[in-house]
């Protein structure tokens, strides 16, 4: 038998393992100390001094030593017996209890901030209008019935007035999803959730998803279906078979996936028809959602009352966050749409198309190509740039007439792009980049991104969404008059274009301009774009890039909201795989590469990490599906670098200095690029 699972936490007294209610319970044999990880966060006289590989996940040894002797003067108001190291803080309250006490007698233990702890008089508690009690539902975790009642056991969700909780429930859903992914189970909001749940005891870990730790746990989505369902197949060479570009390519079922049939066996004409297989057709149907577009609610990306997630601030004793979180965040959203984007170009097939692009004239040029008859987005793209000599890193998607806006823009209103259809092209070539292996745009705002998401019936647009300047100083006017009057002879200045957006109304009192205000952003920013926008989502269903940015709202808000960021060492070394000769030695080369990256890093260098990327793949930043093949570096004897962009290779030079090392590196690097751009 096991010891260590006999030994008693030295805060509360006993020898309970269940890390679900009382955290992880941890031996140091070399300390003769064993804990209880809640134990150890809720006691009221500690706090965590260390770095987190120090003692017990930072509380250092001795702190706690002077914890429990502390503890061992104190009466638990509930068991009787010494050790109670927790105290509530409401003032002139002087309980004092163990954690696994506390929990039993229905104590609130907030994991957040400075790890408050109440007693059951004067705990927080939920509150909520009288008709909204009483009543039984369902818990949206495990599906039982739950009774609608202010009491501990039950929990509300503050975001959707229907959704209850087991508390039990709840707190295992914390430890499961981790702080990226513990949401509201109805409408997915986060932030407004988790302050909620954390105030109401739940504890929510610092850390991944559990489903994410798991090694190669979404493997089987990697493998496509492929087999013709349809009740009378008729390909000669079985239900097996798959030609890519031909009548008897395989279509799998655009809600399921677990279904399929080839073009021909359906009467398809062409890959990019929608198909549903009988099963999914026939739920649509019942459900009159047949043909619809997914809505999800915004709830999301909404704050309420301007506050701020409690977890944005930790406490010295909270588990640190580095001074990073948010980059890391963005980061880990990033590798998430990378895999969503390589599993799409799983229908890119061997055929190439080679696109011939005027560099000083991208737009026209690649509108020439999408619109010619044999062009097709399941096609491998090969791409050669001419006329080269102006060629930047500019956007040019985003700074064409179709867009408005700073760095965050919106859609803008082009009656000739509309008769065109040119809003259409826009979200095709998007989505074709984007599966093809093409840079992140990083321009959309925030607005234009839920409605593509959402729907834009879901979607409340702000002031900073309008891009002209004297609308937006007209409903800035409106929305800072400060008396009835000031409203009312704003609105007279202003008459034609409020009757032109249809929002003219006589005023009776001055706290109507809000809803004016609303009325008008909506009129402005949305209703007036509304053609161009349902364009721009159809071309963005191309490839089925709109669905997976419907169901994978936050990941590709990383991408597409967000410009890529510089380059950093880091990124570079996880790029690249280091390969070597047999008679080589790589250890020295590679230290040498790692010497130069950081040499180029703080500026000692004539190149920056751009310029070294952009000589071996030919692009200036790493695209949202990685490059393919994977970069690698590789040692040989050779006498200056080589940059290998179809192969993504960089062969390094073997040099008996690191001088000679750098020299090389920068006069071959350095003349390349300046010749490429003469």
């Amino acid at each position: 038998m096991n010891v260590s699972k006999l030994a008693p936490c030295v805060l509360c007294g006993r020898t309970d393992d269940c890390p679900e209610k009382y955290g992880e319970k941890k031996t140091y044999v070399e300390y003769n100390l064993t804990v209880h990880y809640y134990c150890l966060l809720m006691s009221s006289g500690i706090w965590q001094r260390g770095e987190e590989d120090e003692g017990v996940d930072g509380f250092l040894i001795a702190d706690i030593r002077k914890e429990v002797n502390r503890a061992s003067k104190l009466k638990c108001n509930i068991c009787k017996k010494k050790g109670a190291s927790i105290g509530c803080v409401a003032p002139k309250c002087k309980r004092s209890y163990h954690f696994p006490c506390g929990t039993q007698k229905e104590c609130i233990f907030q994991f957040m901030e400075d790890f408050r702890s109440y007693c059951w008089e004067h705990k927080p508690v939920q509150t909520f209008p009288v008709k909204e009690s009483g009543g039984t539902s369902q818990c949206t975790i495990c599906l039982d019935l739950v009774e609608q009642l202010p009491i501990y056991t039950v929990l509300r969700s503050p975001c959707c007035k229907n959704a209850w909780f087991h508390r039990e429930c709840l707190q295992y859903q914390a430890l499961s999803a981790g702080i990226f992914f513990f949401r509201c189970t109805v409408c997915n909001n986060k932030d407004k959730f988790q302050k909620e749940m954390l105030r109401m005891g739940i504890y929510i870990p610092e850390r991944d998803a559990s489903w994410e730790l798991e090694e190669n746990a979404y493997e089987d989505l990697l493998h496509c279906y492929q087999h013709c369902d349809t009740r009378r197949c008729l390909c000669r060479k079985g239900r097996d078979y798959s030609k890519p570009d031909s009548k008897w390519e395989i279509k799998r079922c655009q809600c399921c996936g677990s279904r399929g049939t080839h073009l021909a066996c359906s009467s398809m004409k062409s890959w990019e028809q929608n198909w549903e297989c009988m099963e999914c057709r026939n739920i649509l149907v019942k459900s009159g959602n047949y043909r619809k577009q997914l809505k999800r609610s915004l709830a999301t990306s909404e704050k309420t009352d301007g506050t701020t997630c409690l977890l944005e601030e930790p406490s010295p004793k909270c588990p640190r966050q580095s001074p990073g979180s948010e980059r890391n965040i963005l980061q880990k959203e990033r590798r998430e749409v990378s895999n969503i984007l390589k599993e799409l170009r799983l229908q890119v097939n061997a055929k190439t198309t080679r696109l011939n692009i005027d560099a000083e004239n991208i737009w026209n040029s690649a509108l020439k190509v999408f619109r010619q008859r044999n062009f097709s987005p399941t096609n491998a793209i090969e791409i050669k740039f001419t006329n080269c000599k102006s060629r930047s890193k500019t956007d040019t998607s985003a700074n064409s007439s179709l867009f408005e806006g700073s760095s965050a823009k919106n859609l803008s209103l082009d009656f000739q792009a509309v008769k065109e259809n040119l809003y259409f092209e826009a979200g095709k070539m998007i989505a074709v980049s984007l599966v093809h292996g093409g840079a992140s745009p990083g321009f959309f705002s925030q607005t234009l991104f839920s409605c593509l998401v959402y729907g834009p019936e879901n979607v409340k647009p702000s002031l900073e969404d309008v891009a002209d300047a004297d609308v937006a100083e007209t409903i800035k006017m409106i929305k800072h008059a400060n008396s009835l009057s000031s409203l009312q002879s704003t609105i007279n200045n202003c008459y034609e274009f409020l009757d032109a957006a249809g929002c003219l109304r006589p005023v009776t009192a001055l706290c109507e301009k809000d809803v004016l205000v609303n009325d008008l952003l909506i009129h402005y920013v949305i209703k007036r774009i509304i053609s161009p926008l349902e364009s721009f989502r159809q071309g963005l269903r191309t490839l089925g890039v709109l669905e997976k940015m419907q169901m994978h709202p936050d990941a590709f808000a990383s991408i597409l909201c967000h410009k890529p960021e510089g380059l950093s060492v880091e990124a570079l070394c996880d790029l690249f795989t280091i390969h070597s000769s047999s008679d080589v030695n790589e250890v020295e080369g590679a230290d040498f590469w790692m010497a130069y990256l950081q040499d180029v890093k703080s500026g000692e260098s004539v190149v920056t990490l751009e310029d070294i990327l952009l000589f071996v793949t030919g692009s200036f930043s790493i695209p949202p599906t990685g490059f393919d093949p994977e970069p690698t570096v590789k040692f040989s004897h050779v006498r200056y670098p080589v940059g290998n962009r179809l192969q993504n290779c960089l062969e390094l030079p073997i040099t008996k200095t690191y001088e000679q090392f750098k020299n090389k590196m920068e006069f071959t690097i350095r003349n390349t690029l300046r010749v490429e751009r003469e």
